[in-house]
């Protein structure tokens, strides 16, 4: 059992088969896919899994692919899906996110928590200057999600200097949008993990990827670690420190 007030959740870094099968059977659970979900990335990533420790379990896993820098974003999964040469310009270390999945049911915000201190750990360790990835809706069908592309086409689209632009063959554009926008239905219409970037200062591409292997619309992601406001950087870093058993107040 966990203490009383103890953090539940807590990430570590795949290690060997036994963990690498675990995070596969957990990305085909969360994507509804018939056979444990690998691909040819793996191999080049660090894999973190979040367990749940009262459960025994893991309950959400994602990955991380280290860049020297913006010349080496042609290795990234996003870039199979986005013309990223913008982005390829800028210097210094990046690290591509990727297969964020969370086990279909478990809601617990710690999940997010015990992920974004791995990462912010991560991050600091390394000097990372930028996180970057794609962020998944479920489903190809955009009309769900007419909203919250017009709140992101409006305030949340990516500067110019490393704004993607379009490779995949079929895409969506995030409009605008007429009139005024249901700002709590478009923001409760956002995936999580990317709620958790437009936090940060995250930036969108202006248009959605249909991805139909995986059955969702995504968005290229960027997040630029200097423009993080201080007082989330100063949530992330306590986040990051906090060990397995020490006290959250927010569980």
């Amino acid at each position: 059992m966990t203490p009383s007030g103890a953090r539940r959740h807590v990430a570590r870094i795949a290690r060997g088969a036994a963990d690498m099968t675990v995070a596969h059977a957990l990305r085909a659970a969360a994507f509804g896919l018939p056979a444990p979900d690998r691909d040819p990335f793996d191999a080049a990533c660090i894999h973190i899994l979040i367990e749940d420790r009262r459960a025994g379990r893991a309950v959400g896993c994602f990955r991380m692919l280290p860049l020297a820098s913006g010349a080496e974003v042609g290795r990234s999964y996003s870039a199979t899906f986005y013309d990223l040469a913008q982005l390829g310009r800028r210097a210094g270390p990046m690290t591509e996110l990727g297969r964020f999945c969370v086990q279909p049911g478990a809601r617990d915000p710690d999940i997010l928590r015990a992920a974004w201190g791995a990462i912010t750990a991560h991050v600091d360790a390394t000097g990372v200057q930028m996180l970057f990835g794609c962020t998944s809706f479920r489903g190809t069908d955009p009309a769900p999600y007419v909203g919250a592309f017009a709140l992101l086409a409006q305030h949340h689209l990516a500067p110019p200097d490393w704004a993607p632009q379009r490779r995949a063959p079929r895409t969506v554009t995030l409009a605008p949008g007429q009139g005024a926008i249901d700002t709590r239905r478009a923001v409760q219409a956002l995936p999580p993990l990317l709620r958790s970037y437009l936090a940060m200062g995250g930036k969108v591409s202006d248009h959605a990827v249909i991805d139909p292997v995986m059955n969702t619309l995504h968005v290229f992601t960027g997040v630029d670690i200097a423009a993080i406001p201080a007082a989330r950087k100063r949530v992330l870093r306590a986040d990051a420190a906090m060990p397995a058993g020490a006290p959250d107040s927010e569980a």
